[in-house]
């Protein structure tokens, strides 16, 4: 039997999560029986939706949810061989035992050179988010202009890049000089530091004084308010993500943007990447080719060591991150 190492959440969060809220254990393994596989966790993802899902899929004293790239070390499964690698909803453990529900090999084809953790970040679940959010629910044109926030992360940089190779405008607001830079980098249009601009509006104004075509919406809250009145008429947004709020103990409330919407008769849609789910290995193929062209750049911000999950899942929630976190066994 092999012995795991686990986090678990020792108490659900109340505003932002602290070292108390983890708990580190040990547990044991069981052989794999018919049809299961040993997995040996390579990398892990931490990712903002780890924070209010949380809350509404676990329950206190369960395994921290969450994905990650591992190594099939055992197998009784024809279908995960010994040695091939795999991305699984595994949680935060070092071992799993799995009888292949839930696991995805990694592209057949994937090439040497391509770190197996970037299919934990572009060429995964934050890629797929972010082409997703662009095509299927943006309908992203060429000639668009573009906003995005928290535009330096894992979604947010990718979201920017493939509009790029679609031919449009893009504006990303972003959290520190240094990331500003790495938009630029990335061949943002227009990028600005939302912590030190004198005015939120007169930046999303000055980067695009005709307003904008789509709005991929990262942060929610107060920069909701102000992007909105933004948007051109008959403008597109997509709900991926409101951080922002994520470790609010009270709601935040209002401006309410109802009548810009109506008068501007713009389009606003939430979604979750699941549901495009059948497109899946198409989608990755093309964000593979992208990569490999150089054309989409992917920086990781790696954490060294499993036992410092709760420091990396923090420090992904403070902004420390330029593009994907994740955390190296």
């Amino acid at each position: 039997m092999v012995q795991s190492k686990t986090w678990v959440l020792a108490r659900h969060f109340e505003g932002f999560p602290e070292d108390s809220n983890f708990e580190l254990k040990l547990e044991q393994q069981p052989e794999p029986k018919d049809g299961e596989v040993l997995l040996e966790a390579l990398f892990l993802s931490v990712d903002p939706y780890m924070r209010p899902f949380s809350r509404l899929r676990m329950k206190e004293g369960g395994v921290m949810i969450g994905t990650q790239v591992a190594k099939v070390i055992q197998s009784n499964n024809s279908a995960f061989p010994i040695g091939c690698h795999v991305v699984g909803r595994c949680g935060w453990r070092t071992h799993t035992v799995s009888d292949g529900t839930g696991l995805t090999r990694l592209l057949s084809d994937w090439p040497q050179e391509v770190p197996m953790s970037l299919a934990l970040g572009a060429i995964g679940m934050p890629g797929l988010t972010a082409l997703y959010g662009l095509e299927e629910v943006l309908g992203l044109q060429a000639g668009d202009t573009l906003l995005v926030n928290a535009a330096a992360g894992a979604v947010g940089s990718t979201v920017g890049q493939i509009a790029k190779i679609k031919g449009c405008r893009v504006v990303g607001s972003t959290g520190s000089d240094a990331k500003v830079a790495f938009l630029k980098e990335l061949g943002f249009d227009e990028a600005f530091n939302y912590k030190t601009v004198s005015s939120l509006e007169e930046a999303l104004k000055s980067a695009s004084p005709d307003g904008y075509h789509c709005f991929f919406e990262n942060v929610g809250g107060s920069f909701s308010s102000v992007a909105i009145p933004q948007m051109k008429e008959f403008g597109r947004i997509a709900l991926c993500g409101g951080i922002s709020t994520y470790n609010d103990t009270t709601p935040q409330t209002g401006p309410y943007p109802h009548l810009t919407m109506i008068f501007k008769q713009l389009k606003m849609e939430g979604f979750l990447v699941g549901r495009w789910e059948h497109k899946n290995q198409e989608a990755l193929r093309r964000l593979m080719a992208w990569k490999r062209e150089g054309k989409l750049q992917c920086r990781e911000h790696v954490t060294e060591g499993f036992e410092n999950m709760p420091a990396a899942f923090m420090g992904m929630l403070q902004g420390e991150n330029i593009g994907k976190a994740i955390v190296k066994v």
